[in-house]
């Protein structure tokens, strides 16, 4: 059988109509994977109908915007999703309407999808995923600027701007070459650093009510009633997930952001344990370092705390 690279570009030239998904509640990489692969395929094939789809978030209009198609489109067309690890996440139900289905995805494979897979669990980011397969296939394909800055947009986005450990001298390479096909690396950081007044306020807030266990590990509590206060939503946190890894006694930390049903999601972050396998006991799941989960009550937020309290003692006796 051919390797998934060779796979996804015999489907990619076989197809008139590709569709483009990512997941739900997008990050940089979500949407840079998604949008940067869209512009390679347009400047290599621009016979062929390339679309983007899923819910319209403005703030990542600088990376791409979706386009909107009605179901028909999706009658013999191949549908890609990048950066998504299970299928109930998957932005925009209708993926399963295409002929053909296409993961790409560097999360761990837990829940297999597609009729065909190509996932790299080492990789830094699915943009670098996507760099990877442009640069595998660059005789035939081409990288636009609009892709290089949708790429670029998504490396930094997983990496924290270089600052986690998936991090690699892959990574680098990669972000040197997309920067030498275009991509503004000041423009793209600074509106990735850049936060609303409401998110600073409420950065401010997460540290004065950060509670720091013994070892190490940390969490604070986001009600509906908080977040109102600073007129912001669940979606509005996504910037506050990285601000206890700030602190040097820090070690693995946990946010939970109530949602409108009651329930508790759950960001949890870590810069040594484990902690997916946390998460997967949690409805959840993720990188080892970085993953999400959901509390149905208070009872199961005191659970989690404790699950990751018993980690961080565990890593610290280990050392």
């Amino acid at each position: 059988m051919a390797d998934p690279l060779t796979a996804i570009f015999e489907q990619i030239k076989k197809y008139n109509k590709i569709i483009i998904h990512r997941h739900q509640r997008p990050d940089p990489d979500a949407i840079g994977s998604q949008v940067g692969l869209a512009e390679i395929l347009r400047a290599s094939f621009p016979y062929k109908q390339i679309y983007v789809v899923g819910k319209h978030i403005p703030g990542f209009d600088w990376i791409g915007e979706m386009d909107t198609i009605d179901n028909q489109t999706f009658d013999d067309a191949l549908v890609i999703v990048t950066d998504t690890a299970n299928a109930p996440r998957i932005d925009d139900r209708r993926f399963d309407n295409g002929d053909a289905l296409i993961k790409i995805d560097h999360h761990p494979n837990d829940e297999p999808f597609g009729d065909i897979m190509w996932v790299d669990p080492d990789a830094s980011s699915c943009s670098e995923m996507i760099y990877s397969f442009y640069q595998r296939f660059a005789k035939e394909l081409t990288l636009p600027q609009k892709a290089a800055h949708a790429l670029y947009a998504g490396i930094i986005g997983d990496t924290g701007r270089f600052l986690y450990p998936a991090t690699t001298p892959r990574t680098m390479l990669v972000a040197g070459s997309l920067m030498a096909a275009g991509a503004n690396a000041a423009e793209i950081s600074q509106h990735e650093n850049e936060i609303t007044l409401p998110v600073a306020r409420l950065s401010a807030y997460v540290y004065e009510n950060l509670q720091i266990l013994d070892n190490g590990a940390a969490y604070v509590i986001l009600t509906n009633e908080i977040l109102e206060q600073f007129g912001l939503t669940e979606a509005g946190t996504s910037a506050i997930v990285s601000l206890p890894g700030r602190i040097h006694d820090v070690i693995a930390w946990a946010i939970f952001v109530e949602q409108e049903d009651g329930h508790y999601r759950i960001r949890l972050r870590s810069k040594g344990p484990t902690i997916n396998e946390l998460a997967k006991q949690h409805d959840g799941g993720g990188h080892p370092l970085a993953s999400g989960a959901k509390a149905k009550d208070e009872a199961e937020i005191k659970q989690v705390i404790d699950e990751l309290d018993q980690l961080t003692q565990s890593y610290a006796n280990q050392k």
